[in-house]
């Protein structure tokens, strides 16, 4: 593929004026879906993207192993309540994972997206049983906008008892005893909201099962920020509430909790309130409340809490904080009078258990698994000494393990995904590099051989923000691109998790060029590292990691010759704007501020685009129904871009309608990653051969 002649795009002369700084936005016009230009605009460039796409070699082999890599099904672990166990499965066949019941040796279906909606656009966002495992809350969204209605069906005859209720974003469910109530979080109706905050403002309310939501009690929310997101957990007793806020998606929450059987009213007291520190958890087994805290703990430890006195000084450490692993999920298992904890701890972004005695806090057991990622673990909250634990690595779809208090040493086989695992001739190799700065970075290399023998065309896969780990997990398109002689690296650049919250903010805020410099280094390091040269290498990431590949492309330009920016942010002056950026100031900053301001502008992709610079080749793949990250962001840096490079690459912008930022069938999911591995093997190379599949 070459460089095709481009569609025109108006380049104008608006500007924001920010504290004397005065920054170009020639297309802004492309932010108005209604303006004619952007219509005529993005008409052109979908007459110029299709049958480009279309027309590259080796599609249809492609889309053949990534379906039947895909169909290979995958399981959760299941969620306990009762003699009832309830958990998703997708069967090779399914193009969404549907819930299961398991009562006693029966397994049946409850609920099914494709019975709902036969053409696959609806998709299950969550799902809670009741404390007693008769009634099930669900929540369904359509089209990719993630804006999930509410449901309430009988478990026993799934005839339906409540809802829609929409406005339920994001809604956690906490069930009360005897399963007729349940505390949810829902958004104000937009006509109680300015028309640019209608995606804000959630509450907490006590809901009655099959009620007019209208008369829904609010017991939390009001005065506070508006862009708080809140969970909710209810004991296994029914007694105590707890509810958590976040304002957006910042890294420290506020916990309250209050006794449900006091009185009629829901009295929330605070468990830890304006404290630059994440708690979560609100589990309550053995007469306390269990919390996972980064407080004073970067890497994470698990305490036990009294709910009759919550204050921070009386916590007790059950799970310390590990100065070589980050706690990333937990379990309780055992009776009272030998409760025992099963931590998941991340290492270089791979899970290792343990097994910790309560009283002691000492560590007994420790389990080895393969270079993979474990959790999330879940017990019966009844007791007993099972743990189940979801776990999947780069050859093995989500599946489900099993441990025991009988055989404490080993976890074993409880549900294979449907279908089997990936190719066995793929080797994955471990390795460090030192970005910039000195700082060593941890990197998956996953190729045919674990050394390298003679350069070939890669793809550097990254992320860095928002505090998630890039852990070993199943992935098509990274198995198709090594079947096919490929390399496929992923970067555990800073910003994420994988060393805990210090890593984190190493990434964020004024820090957030320490992660593109962990990028650069990377690429660096495959071609040094002789796995391939900066002609054979690609970008790839999306949302946050669609940020990242636009810092490549505009920042190291020479070191990669292709790039593939799915769902990206890439205006950083004018996110707030659009979507839900509004909620991730904490992450990046804010252009309301002048100090951020510089951040923010020190980077921006869109506005780090210059005319005369040899570019690489660009897809960017953006969906329609995105109510997270804008579909503007592509649009303005695609047209910028286009106008400016010099090079013989193509800059094209595929759109998609009916899907959105999460969830999407199967089929819509081979479609899209035929057409970003068919563009990147044109560009560097890769030549698709014999299908042995």
């Amino acid at each position: 593929m070459s460089a095709p002649a481009y569609p025109f795009a108006d380049h104008d002369d608006a500007t924001d004026e920010l504290f004397g700084r005065r920054i170009a936005d020639p297309y802004r016009y492309l932010e108005d879906r209604a303006d004619v230009r952007t219509i005529e605009w993005e008409a052109a460039q979908d007459y110029l993207a299709e049958p480009l796409l279309a027309g590259l070699p080796a599609r249809e082999r492609l889309a053949r192993w990534l379906a039947a890599l895909l169909r290979h099904g995958s399981v959760t672990p299941p969620v306990w309540r009762a003699e009832r166990g309830f958990f998703t499965r997708r069967e090779p066949e399914q193009e969404h994972a549907a819930l299961i019941v398991r009562d006693g040796a029966t397994e049946r279906v409850l609920l099914d997206p494709c019975a709902v909606d036969p053409s696959g656009t609806t998709t299950l966002d969550d799902w809670a049983p009741s404390l007693d495992g008769d009634r099930l809350a669900y929540q369904l969204s359509t089209g990719g906008d993630e804006e999930s209605r509410l449901f309430v069906i009988d478990v026993a005859t799934g005839e339906r008892l409540d809802g829609p209720i929409d406005r339920c974003r994001y809604s956690p469910i906490g069930w009360l005893a005897g399963g007729d109530e349940l505390c949810y979080v829902r958004r104000l109706p937009p006509e109680a909201v300015p028309p640019e905050e209608t995606q804000f403002h959630r509450r907490v309310y006590r809901h009655t099962v099959g009620a007019d939501p209208l008369r829904d009690v609010e017991i939390h929310g009001a005065g506070l920020d508006p862009t708080n997101y809140y969970d909710v957990h209810v004991s296994r007793d029914g007694r105590w509430l707890t509810v958590q806020a976040s304002p957006g998606t910042a890294p420290r929450t506020d916990v309250w909790i209050a006794d449900l059987q006091a009185d009629s009213d829901v009295d929330l007291r605070e468990v830890q309130v304006g404290v630059d520190a994440q708690t979560e958890g609100g589990v309550l087994r053995d007469g306390r409340l269990w919390l996972r805290t980064d407080r004073d703990a970067p890497r994470g430890r698990l305490v036990a809490v009294d709910p009759e006195k919550p204050a921070y000084e009386s916590w007790a450490d059950v799970v310390a904080e590990r100065s070589d692993a980050v706690l990333a999920g937990w379990a309780l298992v055992g009776s009272s009078d030998r409760l025992q904890v099963m931590a998941a701890h991340n290492s270089d972004a791979s899970t290792r258990l343990s097994v910790y005695d309560v009283a002691t806090g000492e560590r007994r057991t420790e389990i080895g698994t393969d270079v993979g990622t474990a959790g999330p673990l879940t017990s019966d909250p009844d007791g007993g000494d099972e743990v189940w634990i979801g776990y999947t690595d780069f050859q093995t779809p989500p599946s489900v393990l099993h441990w025991s208090v009988d055989d404490p040493g080993v976890v074993r086989p409880w549900a294979s995904a449907p279908g089997g695992g990936g190719p066995a001739d793929v080797c994955v190799s471990e390795t460090h590099y030192e970005s910039a700065d000195g700082t060593p970075v941890h990197m998956f290399v996953i190729a045919a051989e674990s050394a390298p023998t003679t350069p070939r065309p890669a793809v550097l896969y990254g992320y860095g923000g928002f505090n998630i780990s890039l852990t070993p997990s199943y992935s098509a398109p990274a198995l198709s691109w090594v079947a096919a002689g490929g390399v496929w690296a992923i970067a555990n650049l800073r910003g994420g998790s994988e060393h805990g919250e210090e890593w984190h903010r190493a990434g964020m805020r004024a820090n957030k060029q320490n992660v593109f410099d962990d990028f650069a280094a990377a690429a660096a390091y495959l071609s040094d590292s002789g796995w391939t040269t900066p002609e054979q290498l690609a970008v790839f990431g999306g949302s946050n990691g669609g940020l990242l590949v636009g810092a490549a492309v505009t920042q190291f330009p020479e070191r990669i010759a292709a790039a593939v920016c799915s769902a990206p942010l890439l205006d950083m002056i004018r996110y707030e704007r659009f979507g839900l950026g509004r909620t991730w100031n904490d992450e990046y900053g804010t252009a309301a501020d002048v100090e951020e301001l510089s951040w923010l502008a020190g980077y921006s992709p869109y506005h780090h685009v210059r005319d005369g610079v040899r570019y690489p080749a660009v897809l960017f793949t953006t969906f329609d129904s995105d109510t997270r990250v804008d579909p503007v962001h592509a649009r303005k840096m695609c047209a910028a871009l286009q106008r400016a490079t010099s090079g013989d690459g193509p800059i094209l912008l595929r759109r998609e309608a009916d899907v959105g930022h999460g969830a999407r069938s199967v089929s819509r999911t081979v479609e899209l990653a035929t057409d970003q591995l068919a563009f990147l093997a044109a560009q560097l190379g890769l030549t698709i051969g014999r299908d042995t599949r």
